[in-house]
C-alpha cells in the first residue's frame, strides 16, 4: 500500500477488502458526535472534540493498520433522518451509539428495524457508562429488549464512578484505556466473564461456516480469542449477531476495541449489501459487483457547496473506479424510485459533466486522491449537474442505482423574500438548496400563489432557512400558509346578468337568464343551452358558456374556484348592433356573482386520507387528537411490519394537517409516523367558512 506525500497519513486501498465504511447513529445527547472525534483522532486525523449537535452527516477517513476505514457522523435529532439514510447508504454497517441508562429513542428503533430490512450488520456502542446508576447486567438487558439478541463483548471495568478498562469476554483479558491487556482477571472479574461469555460464543458458533466449532464447544473445549474472532466476521455480517462494545469518553476506553471490531468484525464492501442497478430507462444493467475493474457505478449520498470550490459531492463507488477528470453520465429519476412526490427534482440525464478533484477527508483535512475504487466513499468536485441521489457512471454505459428510503416531508410552510433583493436570488439560492437536500420539497402553489416549502420539521425548516441566509446571503419570512379552498352552490336559483351601456356609437347590450343547480361532489361544470326561439343568438350562445366558465373558475364569493355546479341558458336578449361576444361574456359572470351569497354558495375544503403507524401505548391519545381535528376515523389495525403498533386509517380536513407533524411526535411520544394523500373536498364548517369570506 501506498501513502499520498504530506498531509495525514492514509493508507491507499487496494481492494476492496481494504476498506471499512461505517456509520454513527443515535439520539442527540447520546455522545455519538464525541465518540466519532475519538475514532477520527485515534486514526491519525486531527479532531475536533466538538459534541455540539449537527445537520448534516460527516465523513472522515481514518488508518487503522494497512486498512482504511470511512468513518460517517449522522445527526442525532428526528428531524434529519434524511441524512441519517443517505449515511447508512454510504455505509456497510451501522454503529448504534446509546447512552447507557437512557431509553432507546423511537427514531434509533426505526432505523434499526429498517437496517433489518436490508440486512445491515449492526454493533451497538455504550456511552455514558459512569452517569447511569443501573449496573452493566440492566444495561445490557435494555439493550435486548430494544434492538434483540445484542451480546455484550466487554464488560468496563469501575473504579468508583470512574471507567478503567475493559474486561474482554472473548481474550478473557482486562484491557486498559489504549486497548493493551494489563493484567489477569481477578474472581470478580472471572465471575462475571463465567457468566455473559457462553452467551456470546454460543452466538458466534450458531453463525460459523466451520461445523466442527459447535461439537468442539459441546465436548467442553474453551475455544480461544483468535478461533472466535475467525468467525465474528460472519457472525455479525449474518445481522443477527450484534455486539455491545462499552466506551468511555474521558479515558478512552473501548476506542481501541471500536476500531478492532471494525477490522475483524464489520464486512468490507466486496461483502456486503449491494443497491439494485438499472438503466436510466429502467432496463436490465447486468450484474453490478465491488469490483474496481468493472463499470463505474457510484451515487452521490451528499451535496454541499464551497464558497471556494464550488459544489462538492460526497460519493458512494459500487463498482468501478473514479479518477479525477472522467468523463461522467449523470442519472438521476426521483421520480421513479420516491414514494411521495418529487417537486423540484425532475428526471435528468446528462454527459456534460467531468469528474473534478478527488478527495477525501481526515479529521478537518482534505485529502487528494489518485482515483477512489470500488467500495470508496470520497469527494468530488465540480460535477454541476449531479445532485443527491444521483447516480455517476459512463457515457458509454450509463446506470441508475435506485434510491434508498427517502422520508417524505410532510411539514408545509409558506416563505416569501424578505426585500426586492431577496427575490431576485431566491430561486437560484432554492434551485441548489433543492439540489443538495432531497428531503425538502418545494411547491409553488398556483392557487394561493404561494411559495410552500415542504420540510420533515420545525428544525428542519429552520436549517434550511438559516442555510438560504448563510451560506446564499438570501433573507426569506414566512407567512400564514393558505389552503386551496373551492366554492359550491348548495341549492338551486335563477338569476338574470344584464349589461347594457351607451356612451357614444356602439354600445354594449346583453342579458341572460340563467338556472344554477348543485351536482355532486366530484361532477365538475356542467353547461346546458335551453334557449329557444333565438332570443339569444346562436353565436352568443358559446359566449355565455365561456363567461360563465371564466367566472366559476375565478369564483363567485371569496375568489376560490366553484365546482360541481349546471349553469342552464334558458332566455335572454340581445340587440342587433349593440350585442357582442364580450357583453355576452360579461353578462354571464355577472349573473353568476349575483347569485351568490352566504345562503347560495357554500365553502369546499381538501380533505386528506392519512395513515397514522404508531406505538400501541399511544393509539388512544392520537384517536382522541385526530377527532379533535375533525377528521373521521375509519379503522384501526395491528401494523403489518412492526409487531407492537397500530396502524390508523382516517380522513382529515388539510386546514388541520398543517403542523400535525410536530403534534404527531409530541402526542404519540415520538412513536408515531404517518402519511397523507387528497382524496376529496368537502363541505367546510360555516364558522370557518365566514372566516374565509371575511378575509
Amino acid at each position: 500500500m501506498s501513502r499520498p506525500n504530506g498531509g495525514p497519513s492514509l493508507p491507499i486501498p487496494a481492494s476492496p477488502q481494504q476498506i471499512r465504511n461505517i456509520v454513527l447513529v443515535g439520539p442527540s445527547g447520546g455522545g455519538k458526535s464525541t465518540l466519532f472525534d475519538r475514532l477520527v483522532g485515534a486514526g491519525g486525523g486531527r479532531r475536533k472534540d466538538d459534541s455540539s449537535a449537527s445537520t448534516a452527516l460527516r465523513m472522515s477517513a481514518l488508518g487503522h493498520g494497512d486498512l482504511l476505514i470511512n468513518l460517517v457522523d449522522t445527526p442525532g435529532a428526528p428531524d434529519f433522518v434524511g441524512e441519517v439514510r443517505a449515511g447508512l447508504r454510504a455505509a456497510d454497517a451501522a454503529l448504534f451509539v446509546v447512552a447507557a441508562g437512557a431509553t432507546v429513542d423511537e427514531a434509533s428503533k426505526m432505523l434499526w428495524r429498517e437496517c433489518a430490512a436490508v440486512g445491515m450488520p449492526r454493533a451497538v456502542a455504550l456511552t455514558k457508562l459512569e452517569q447511569t446508576r443501573d449496573d452493566y447486567a440492566s444495561v445490557v438487558d435494555a439493550c435486548r429488549r430494544a434492538f434483540g439478541d445484542a451480546q455484550p463483548l466487554q464488560v468496563p471495568v469501575l473504579d468508583g464512578e470512574k471507567v478503567t478498562g475493559l474486561i474482554d469476554l472473548l481474550s478473557q483479558e482486562v484491557h486498559g484505556p489504549d486497548g493493551a491487556a494489563v493484567g489477569a482477571l481477578d474472581d470478580d472479574q472471572r465471575a462475571i466473564v463465567d457468566d455473559l461469555r457462553g452467551g456470546v460464543v454460543e452466538a458466534i458458533i450458531e453463525e460459523s461456516e466451520d461445523e466442527s466449532m459447535l461439537d468442539r464447544y459441546l465436548e467442553g473445549e474453551d475455544l480461544d480469542a483468535e478461533t472466535l474472532r475467525a468467525d465474528l466476521r460472519a457472525a455479525i455480517g449474518s445481522a443477527r449477531f450484534f455486539p455491545i462494545v462499552p466506551t468511555h469518553w474521558a479515558s478512552g476506553v473501548g476506542v481501541s476495541e471500536l476500531l478492532r471490531l471494525f477490522e475483524h468484525g464489520f464486512p468490507s464492501p466486496a461483502d456486503a449489501w449491494m443497491p439494485e442497478v438499472t438503466t436510466p430507462d429502467g432496463a436490465d444493467f447486468g450484474e453490478v459487483t465491488c469490483d474496481p475493474a468493472g463499470p463505474l457505478v457510484a451515487e452521490v449520498v451528499r451535496t454541499s457547496s464551497d464558497q471556494y470550490v464550488g459544489r462538492l459531492s460526497l460519493v458512494r463507488v459500487f463498482s468501478g473506479t473514479l479518477r479525477p477528470d472522467m468523463q461522467l453520465h449523470v442519472s438521476g429519476h426521483l421520480a421513479q424510485t420516491a414514494a411521495h412526490a418529487t417537486e423540484g427534482h425532475p428526471d435528468h440525464d446528462s454527459d456534460a459533466d467531468r469528474s473534478g478533484h478527488v478527495s477525501t477527508t481526515s479529521g478537518e483535512e482534505s485529502v487528494p486522491r489518485t482515483e477512489a475504487i470500488a467500495g470508496d466513499l470520497v469527494w468530488v468536485t465540480k460535477v454541476a449537474h449531479a445532485e443527491t441521489s444521483d447516480t455517476l457512471s459512463t457515457p458509454e454505459r450509463p446506470a441508475l442505482v435506485q434510491a434508498w428510503l427517502l422520508p417524505e416531508p410532510l411539514l408545509p410552510v409558506a416563505i416569501h423574500a424578505a426585500s426586492k433583493a431577496d427575490e431576485d436570488k431566491l430561486a437560484a439560492a432554492l434551485g441548489r438548496l433543492v439540489a443538495e437536500d432531497v428531503t425538502m420539497r418545494l411547491e409553488h402553489n398556483v392557487e394561493t400563489h404561494q411559495l410552500v416549502l415542504w420540510a420533515l420539521g420545525p428544525a428542519h425548516v429552520d436549517d434550511l432557512l438559516a442555510r438560504l441566509k448563510e451560506r446564499y446571503n438570501v433573507n426569506v419570512e414566512a407567512e400564514p400558509l393558505k389552503t386551496s379552498l373551492r366554492e359550491t352552490f348548495v341549492r338551486a336559483c335563477d338569476v338574470q346578468g344584464r349589461l347594457v351601456k351607451q356612451s357614444g356609437g356602439h354600445g354594449q347590450y346583453a342579458v341572460v337568464k340563467i338556472k344554477i343547480e348543485p351536482l355532486e361532489r366530484g361532477a365538475g361544470i356542467e353547461f346546458v343551452d335551453k334557449v329557444v326561439g333565438g332570443a339569444v343568438p346562436r353565436q352568443f350562445i358559446p359566449s355565455v358558456e365561456k363567461g360563465a366558465r371564466a367566472q366559476l373558475e375565478k369564483g363567485v364569493l371569496a375568489g376560490y374556484p366553484c365546482v360541481d355546479v349546471r349553469v342552464t341558458l334558458y332566455d335572454g336578449k340581445a340587440h342587433s348592433v349593440d350585442s357582442s361576444d364580450m357583453a355576452f361574456q360579461t353578462a354571464a359572470g355577472q349573473a353568476l356573482r349575483e347569485a351568490a351569497d352566504e345562503g347560495t354558495v357554500a365553502m369546499l375544503e381538501p380533505i386528506d386520507a392519512i395513515t397514522v403507524t404508531v406505538a400501541d401505548d399511544h393509539v388512544g391519545a392520537v384517536l382522541a387528537d385526530l377527532r379533535g381535528r375533525r377528521g373521521q376515523v375509519h379503522g384501526t389495525l395491528p401494523a403489518d411490519d412492526t409487531e407492537g403498533f397500530t396502524t390508523i386509517t382516517a380522513e382529515v380536513p388539510q386546514h388541520e394537517l398543517s403542523r400535525y407533524p410536530i403534534d404527531l411526535r409530541s402526542v404519540a411520544h415520538g412513536t408515531g409516523s404517518f402519511t397523507r394523500e387528497f382524496v376529496r373536498y368537502d363541505h367546510m364548517p360555516t364558522a370557518l367558512a365566514r372566516e374565509v369570506t371575511a378575509n
